[in-house]
């Protein structure tokens, strides 16, 4: 297998914390379309160059991948440490970046396996399994912002909002005898 590649993504939280079950809760409660970089702190149980990565589509995991073995899927969540604590970096990235990569089969994981094999959580498993069945929604904040960009660049339709918001204003002004006050 070759070196996973992912496009940098937007950095939205970074903290050392205990276990993974915080990593795989938050992102499943922020509903994360993006990834997760994790870097046990015990230098002694692993290489400071290896890393573990867990990339998440509307909170859900997709799949998983080590640096250290090069391995993806199933077999690299077997390669990830679980004790002791360690650090994550939670990044938002949007859907169209994401999909070749989600598109491969070998570095996939079931939903649920995460929250299982890292975790030893039965609970989380079967939350994330029940938010896995449910239809996806692919909003997400790159793709909202994209949205908002998209209106802003539309010059003609801004002038024509401002346009309706004054003969309003006029009406209304006009409507509360104050039709004098606007000249």
């Amino acid at each position: 297998m070759t070196d996973l590649v992912i496009p940098q993504g937007q950095l939205l939280r970074s903290r050392i914390v205990p276990d993974i079950r915080t990593v795989l809760t938050e992102a499943l409660d922020r509903s994360l379309t993006g990834y997760a970089v994790l870097e046990p702190q015990d230098a002694s149980r692993f290489n400071s160059n290896e890393k573990g990565i867990l990339t998440f589509e509307v909170g859900i995991p997709v799949l998983a991948y080590h640096t250290g073995t090069d391995t993806g899927g199933t077999n690299a969540l077997s390669e990830f440490v679980t004790g002791g604590s360690f650090r994550f970096d939670l990044y938002g990235l949007s859907s169209d970046q994401l999909e070749t990569i989600h598109d491969t089969p070998e570095l996939r994981v079931p939903p649920e396996m995460p929250a299982n094999h890292l975790a030893g959580d039965p609970v989380l498993a079967a939350r994330t399994r029940r938010v896995a069945a449910q239809p996806k929604q692919r909003s997400s904040r790159s793709e909202e912002l994209n949205a908002v960009e998209s209106f802003l660049e539309d010059t003609e339709r801004i002038e024509a909002l401002r346009e309706q918001a004054r003969a309003e204003a006029k009406r209304h002004a006009h409507d509360w005898g104050l039709h004098d006050q606007l000249e």
